[in-house]
């Protein structure tokens, strides 16, 4: 078995990796931007809205990482699911720190237009899953 990079080759064939996902990608990547953002704020607004913005964007990846764990096609979908789940709560987060001025107009706009990207990925991956898997 050889190593490369985040994938595996054995006998001329790859076996995706977690980190092969761009959702998986921009979705974790996303989380601790948030997160860096969030742990600046002062403690009322890291209590009330950063703790619960923070856990819906890192849900995001963390459901993705569980879906792509599992082994049947329904239990993985199911998973990949609730990260639109996740994905919306984080809007509704980004959208409230906005409102309230706790995000610059460039922090809102950089995890808005990741938000963004993420439903179609999300999406993909579920088709991808549903068309490679037999159960």
């Amino acid at each position: 078995m050889v190593s490369l990079s985040h994938c595996f080759i054995v006998m001329d064939k790859k076996f995706l990796q977690l980190n092969d996902l761009d959702a998986y990608r921009i979705a974790f990547d996303l989380s601790n931007y948030v997160w860096e953002t969030v742990k600046n704020w002062d403690y009322f607004t890291k209590d009330t809205i950063g703790k619960q913005f923070a856990r819906a964007v890192d849900s995001i990846s963390s459901n993705i990482a569980e879906g792509f764990g599992r082994y049947g096609k329904k239990d993985k979908i199911n998973f990949y699911r609730y990260s639109f789940g996740s994905l919306k709560e984080s809007s509704d987060w980004n959208e409230k720190a906005n409102i309230r001025k706790l995000l610059s107009g460039a922090q809102y706009s950089h995890i808005n237009g990741e938000l963004i990207k993420l439903p179609k990925l999300i999406n993909q991956l579920i088709q991808f899953t549903n068309s490679k898997l037999k159960q």
